[in-house]
């Protein structure tokens, strides 16, 4: 498991601007954080170095670019060995209807968000990309109705307190 960073007070003020607008400038960050922008941009350096800021990303409207039907599928794999779960994983974060892939414990293996157009989409990605494979022992599908996106990770600071206490 990786080890977990030390963070004081001005890196976690600075985690909480970020997470909540990737885009700000660092002179902008700096002066919200209340440290020179070369402070702010080393720090934002070691973050990303460490490993505690992985990238920025940009979220996309799945229905808006003709993927408007979501699903999760429930994948069992057997046996469920190395060899196998290997190329599963690879296959599957290459095919352009995955947004998530999660390897489970439990009866269930895999649990994969995808995107697709439609119903007829949908099934034939589940044919042609999850029964087919010799080692995918059953696949359940769960439609989604609604997503909604859940609190940043480091919640704001209460009362606008800088300190982290």
């Amino acid at each position: 498991m990786p080890e977990s960073v030390v963070l004081d007070p001005v890196d976690l003020h600075i985690l909480r601007a970020l997470q909540n607008d990737a885009r700000t400038t660092y002179r902008d960050l700096a002066a919200q954080v209340g440290v020179a922008p070369s402070t702010c941009l080393d720090r934002v350096t070691r973050l990303r170095r460490s490993g505690v800021i992985l990238g920025q990303q940009l979220r996309l409207d799945p229905a808006k670019l003709g993927r408007g039907l979501q699903a999760l599928l429930s994948v069992q794999v057997r046996p469920h060995r190395r060899d196998l779960v290997v190329p599963f994983v690879e296959r599957i974060r290459e095919l352009p209807e995955s947004l998530s892939l999660f390897h489970l414990t439990g009866p269930e293996d895999f649990l994969v968000h995808v995107a697709v157009a439609g119903p007829a989409d949908l099934q034939r990605l589940v044919l042609d990309e999850f029964t087919a494979r010799r080692e995918v022992a059953r696949v359940e599908t769960r439609l989604i109705f609604q997503q909604w996106q859940c609190g940043p990770l480091l919640p704001p600071e209460a009362g606008g307190d800088t300190t982290g206490a």
